[in-house]
């Protein structure tokens, strides 16, 4: 999964793709790199983030959405707003990645009767508030029980098995401990009977590890994704898709 954020402050991009142009453009660059699928967000989900007003993030994804309509890839869109996740879906999105697991009321409503796939993520808090010193007494036990709950409301609200897809937040609401411990046993999470998601690309972990800047993040980010893949998680939402593909194809040689 490559990832287009149309933000000004994402951590790791902030700014560089918020132009509509520079958005389209990496998104086809994304897929011609190897992505299997292209995540746009239009809101910054960074720790201590502000959020921002539903109009504004839907009037940077929609046309992002509507000018790829004719790339051979599932596009998702990263949101937590019922009306963005209707407006998405009305321009092409295939699947919708809600860092709140469709907590927000009507969320899983807006999204049932599409047909589209979900990813339900587990988060401590908001953005503003989820790096204020988050505490588990068993961070695997609890996030692990916190998605098993959310499928279970979107099944029961009419989304198939095979739509849904898990990802335990790394980072969100997280210390680097927490993080990975979770990576330690992400191989648990496959009890929970559909694929999991992993989104460790540049965070502040890799960087807590190796000393690195965002920018300099790419050996210990791909570090953390051949170690998730290794660990269960069938997809990696990453920014760098090329090089990510290339431990990929190493990784599958020596498996087949």
């Amino acid at each position: 999964m490559g990832v287009v954020n149309v933000t000004p402050d994402s951590f790791s991009d902030g700014g560089r793709y918020l132009d509509p142009a520079a958005a389209i453009e990496h998104a086809r660059r994304l897929v011609e790199e190897g992505a299997d699928i292209v995540d746009i967000g239009g809101e910054s989900t960074r720790p201590g983030a502000p959020p921002v007003p539903e109009e504004e993030e839907m009037r940077r994804i929609i046309p992002v959405l509507e000018a790829l309509h004719d790339v051979d890839r599932p596009i998702s869109v990263d949101t937590r707003r019922p009306a963005v996740m209707k407006a998405a879906l009305a321009a092409g999105a295939s699947m919708i990645n809600d860092i709140g697991a469709f907590a927000e009321p009507y969320s899983l409503l807006s999204v049932a009767q599409s047909g589209c796939a979900v990813c339900l993520m587990h988060m401590k808090g908001t953005p503003a508030t989820m790096q204020r010193e988050p505490h588990y007494a068993d961070v695997v036990a609890e996030v692990k029980a916190f998605l098993k709950e959310a499928v279970r409301r979107a099944k029961f609200s009419g989304i198939r098995e095979d739509r849904i897809v898990v990802d335990p937040g790394f980072g969100f609401g997280k210390t680097v401990q927490h993080n990975l411990t979770l990576l330690g046993h992400l191989g648990e999470f496959a009890d929970l009977g559909v694929p999991v998601l992993a989104g460790l690309s540049r965070k502040s972990t890799v960087g807590w590890i190796t000393g690195r800047p965002v920018q300099e993040r790419l050996a210990g980010s791909l570090a953390m994704a051949l170690l998730a893949i290794e660990r269960g998680a069938k997809i990696v939402r990453v920014h760098d898709v090329k090089e990510t593909q290339d431990v990929i194809a190493v990784w599958e040689a020596l498996n087949q």
